[in-house]
């Protein structure tokens, strides 16, 4: 089927021919395969990969917890005339399904992201570029919405069910071929799954995280303030909360256990999907320039650390074991060496 202009900007969008001459800018060093001509889609457009799967799997806890958080306030509420039981749970499993609500989605990039729509110029700038991209990909590319972020970092964002946006650093000072890179990575969470079970186990993680918070400073309240008056008071106090610690546990057949150590885990699924997303961009062919963008932010990291330490006086450290388990994107060497195959000439 052939691909008509992007409805985002329907009336200011150039033609390819105009793009081609005035439009583009001189650094517009991408080769437009599918410039002109019908483009292919494939039949699915999304999948599940393992990676994602596995992201789901490990949120599964969170999600439970959560929901016995949801019943045993149900369970108050249930005592007020005219509210059923199931309707707080009920509700709140439903509203899962505003990740993939557009409006919810607009209003999830202004406001939480503080995302942007991009101006006529800036989108001429994008979508020559990410149709080429979501052309290679065999991916609709209206399905998704474009989106900008006033920024001078060097960055890029998939995020909900449909958002990509990039800052206007990457948008200004990315060659064409550099910026189809860095979409192409962003493309391959959103195709894969990533995005949308990530952002789904965070939202229903969050009545367990908040009612964890909120236990966490109560007992953080309590012993401090029987402190103040007697250590035997704390001691009791401190041998209550093991108790009831230790029957919750029971009770929930050791589910709280397993909540410590999937932070850990969650976190090294994300950093095996952001190398899926580094796959994703270089089959495309934009393994060397996806190489050339991760070293340029590789050095400025090093360099802006750098100066962080002088003006601080203080000597590097590298970070801790547990600070290192929890990042959520692997170092820059690492995505570096996982490129090195497809660092040939672009085909």
């Amino acid at each position: 089927m052939s691909q008509p202009t992007d409805p985002q900007f329907p009336e200011e969008t150039p033609s390819p021919e105009e793009n081609r001459h005035s439009q583009q800018p001189p650094n517009d060093d991408l080769n437009y395969r599918h410039r002109t001509g019908r483009l292919h889609f494939l039949a699915h457009q999304r999948g599940l990969d393992a990676t994602a799967f596995g992201q789901l799997l490990l949120h599964l806890p969170g999600t439970l917890m959560s929901l016995l958080v949801l019943i045993l306030i149900s369970v108050g509420l249930d005592a007020w005339p005219g509210i059923p039981f199931w309707i707080l749970p009920l509700t709140w499993l439903a509203s899962g399904a505003l990740v993939f609500h557009r409006s919810t989605e607009d209003l999830f990039a202004r406001y939480f992201l503080r995302l942007q729509r991009p101006m006529p110029e800036e989108y001429a700038r994008l979508e020559p570029v990410w149709r080429e991209v979501t052309a290679r990909a065999g991916i609709d590319g209206r399905a998704y919405e474009l989106w900008i972020e006033d920024s001078e970092d060097l960055n890029a964002y998939a995020a909900a069910g449909h958002i990509v946006g990039v800052t206007r650093f990457a948008l200004e000072h990315l060659s064409s071929a550099q910026l189809a890179a860095v979409l192409a990575h962003e493309l391959g969470h959103h195709t894969s799954g990533h995005v949308w079970t990530s952002l789904l186990g965070h939202w229903y993680a969050l009545p367990g995280r908040a009612a964890w918070h909120a236990i966490r400073l109560v007992v953080v309240f309590a012993v401090a303030f029987t402190s103040y008056f007697s250590w035997l008071a704390t001691a009791v106090l401190v041998l209550v909360i093991g108790i009831l610690t230790y029957s919750t546990i029971t009770q929930l057949y050791g589910l709280p256990l397993l909540l410590l150590v999937t932070p850990y885990l969650i976190a090294a699924m994300g950093r095996r999907a952001e190398l899926r997303a580094d796959q994703h961009a270089a089959a495309l062919g934009f393994g060397p320039m996806l190489a050339q963008v991760l070293q340029t932010m590789h050095t400025a990291e090093t360099e802006a650390k750098r100066q962080a330490l002088a003006a601080a006086r203080a000597t590097p450290t590298d970070p801790g074991l547990f600070a290192r388990l929890l990042s959520t994107h692997p170092d820059y060497p690492t995505r570096l060496h996982r490129l090195r195959p497809y660092l040939q000439p672009s085909r």
